[in-house]
């Protein structure tokens, strides 16, 4: 009895490590918005930074 406690608590100690340690969703991400591109730049969602404007 005292080992599946000890076990259970360790897994219970544990579970949270492993679940920031997979990353779950894109909070990580960069927040960057059009707005905040500089002048002769603008965001490209694909590859979600700021990318110079090309004109042909």
């Amino acid at each position: 009895m005292k080992i599946k406690t000890t076990l259970a608590v360790i897994a219970l100690c544990l579970s949270p490590t492993f679940a920031l340690a997979e990353g779950g969703c894109d909070h990580m991400k960069s927040n960057i918005s059009a707005s905040a591109c500089a002048e002769g730049t603008m965001f490209d969602a694909k590859s979600g930074t700021c990318v110079p404007v090309t004109s042909s």
